[in-house]
């Protein structure tokens, strides 16, 4: 046998022992640090683990299979953790979203699937949820009249009150500004057409600072405050991480949150008013965890892991 006889076997060894691990999709456009956890959290637990981009999928009625998913072309993924969702037109959204659906309804589960997507990623549905489920919000105002935008903007500065322009759908503090005064209304833009107006919410003590929660399952599993160099708190934004105990109040208003959204996973942000009052400002269905990582002492991913492959593999239904 020559060592062409033994790369050869050894490759078939190796695809074998892949093919029989459970497989696992990892719908993401940029993994970095977060695909690496989620990859190593999986192999650990006898899964390999995929990336996928949703732009490179399709539906094809064509095939036996009639969702396209690149590198399970023979067959359907045992499980897709959703970490990021694209951008684009909305035909692109809405076609990421259905391919999303198209998986679960084959059976595949997805984590979170694309119903929690949907409710998370468009903020005036996020908004309007909470606010449906009695979870404490700062006042909010999704309008497409710009006219009326203004004159809700002019009441709220003559109120007092700062307001926040935020775009439809984006995170990170994408697009993202505050209102503070009557010159500041001349640069009032719409996000394609919609303008979402948020009363602007003081924290509670020195400088600007909030709480991330991570809950997974029901449950709320690591806290953190970020504490912003302005008033944007986002680590992407250059806010420090602090690790804080979580008091039953505050978990409980961030399961609320997650619950009244209905999502598998979530990150909640929070923050206390200078009234003394616990408010949510944000859910997340595809969180960042990096700088919650480096301040908390639970396995973030390898969680996310556990609740994927023995909670939600375990109850899935093939919708007829």
């Amino acid at each position: 046998m020559g060592p062409g006889f033994l790369k050869s076997g050894f490759f078939m060894s190796h695809q074998n022992s892949i093919h029989s691990l459970r497989r696992i999709a990892i719908v993401t456009d940029d993994p970095g640090w977060h695909g690496k956890q989620l990859c190593r959290a999986f192999a650990e637990r006898a899964c390999h683990a995929e990336y996928v981009s949703l732009t490179a999928c399709r539906l094809d009625t064509s095939r036996r299979i009639p969702v396209m998913v690149p590198g399970f072309e023979d067959s359907l993924p045992d499980a897709v953790f959703v970490r990021g969702v694209p951008g684009g037109s909305l035909e692109e959204v809405v076609f990421y979203l259905d391919v999303l659906h198209a998986l679960k309804l084959l059976g595949v589960p997805v984590y979170n699937d694309g119903h929690a997507i949907e409710r998370s990623v468009d903020k005036a549905m996020t908004s309007f949820l909470l606010h449906k489920g009695g979870i404490t919000t700062p006042k909010t105002w999704v309008l497409r009249d710009r006219e009326q935008a203004l004159a809700i903007a002019e009441q709220e500065l003559a109120a007092g009150h700062f307001l926040i322009s935020k775009p439809l759908f984006g995170s990170q503090g994408e697009g993202i500004r505050r209102i503070e005064k009557s010159t500041d209304l001349l640069w009032l833009t719409s996000s394609h057409g919609i303008y979402y107006l948020q009363r602007f919410v003081e924290c509670d003590g020195e400088g600007y600072s909030d709480k991330r929660v991570y809950v997974i399952n029901g449950k709320a599993v690591a806290a953190m405050r970020r504490r912003g160099i302005s008033w944007l708190n986002n680590v992407a934004r250059g806010a420090s991480c602090e690790k804080i105990e979580l008091s039953p109040e505050v978990a409980d208003l961030a399961v609320r949150a997650v619950s009244a959204l209905q999502m598998d996973y979530a990150g909640v942000d929070l923050i206390r008013t200078r009234e003394g009052e616990l408010t949510v400002i944000e859910v997340n269905s595809v969180p960042a965890w990096k700088g919650l990582q480096s301040v908390c002492d639970i396995d973030v991913a390898a969680c996310m892991a556990d609740d994927l492959l023995h909670r939600v593999m375990n109850t899935i239904e093939v919708v007829a």
